[in-house]
């Protein structure tokens, strides 16, 4: 038997087979999950139309986060094939592109709205609209980054986007934790995705994270895929509320010894 037979649940944010929701979704899968799959516009539904498929998946779903409409259809599609969720996992994040570049002083209103919108609110409102159709025991994982405590160059807005996305994990957790059911963040560390091309100078950081880690190496999606399993499962039935980091040790680290 594997640790999520019998288990259903809704996976957002999948873009690739590089998308760290796609590890996430192999992992439950893998333990005897049954998924269901969202996307955005028709260029995102010809990969992971193909993805889902290959992975059994009998819900395949448009959903963009910043129309409650669009929720509200997507939650009830899912009650229709699922009757209740044992987890929601939200793998959602977007700023524009110029905000990701250069000083954070240089961020508009608009796209401040924008990065908040849709990399924090969302969490709250699919939360909110999925709430009715949560199985008691649930779990909901969301996905933060090191730049929502630390400054990080170029993630400007989107730091500020993860700490208030962060700060939601802990109210949804109080709020939800009556019923047992669990929220908490896995702080992945930098993945060469589709989201983190988006960020100015990446690479330079991919590389940077891998010599200073503790354990001297970037993290993959299986990597983050099978703590959100952990997340998922029973195994974890009293955490909630927290932040995971899986980042291979960046986060425990000071600053380097300097060279005599």
């Amino acid at each position: 038997m594997g640790l999520m037979d019998g288990k259903k649940g809704l996976v957002l944010g999948v873009a690739n087979d590089h998308s760290i929701a796609w590890g996430i979704a192999q992992a439950l899968h893998r333990e005897g999950a049954q998924l269901g799959f969202t996307y955005v516009g028709e260029a995102i539904e010809r990969r992971v139309r193909p993805l889902a498929t290959s992975l059994g998946a009998t819900l395949i779903e448009p959903c963009d986060v910043s129309s409650d409409e669009q929720i509200d259809a997507l939650m009830a599609h899912t009650r229709e094939v699922f009757g209740q969720i044992d987890f929601l996992i939200h793998a959602i994040a977007f700023a524009n592109k110029d905000e990701l570049n250069g000083s954070y002083l240089k961020t508009t209103r608009a796209g401040f709205r924008v990065a908040m919108e849709v990399s924090a609110y969302s969490l709250t409102a699919l939360v909110k609209a999925a709430d009715p159709i949560l199985a008691p025991g649930a779990s909901v994982i969301t996905l933060s980054y090191y730049g929502a405590h630390k400054v990080l160059t170029n993630y400007n807005v989107m730091g500020v986007a993860k700490a208030a996305l962060e700060a939601s994990v802990r109210y949804l957790a109080a709020d939800l934790g009556p019923r047992g059911i669990r929220v908490n963040a896995i702080s992945a560390g930098t993945i060469r995705t589709l989201a983190a091309s988006g960020v100015g100078n990446f690479r330079s950081l991919h590389r940077n994270v891998a010599e200073h880690a503790a354990l001297r190496r970037n993290v993959t999606i299986e990597d983050v895929g099978n703590t959100a399993l952990w997340l998922c499962s029973d195994l974890s039935s009293a955490v909630t509320g927290d932040v995971i980091y899986v980042d291979a040790g960046f986060n425990i680290m000071g600053p380097r010894k300097s060279e005599d």
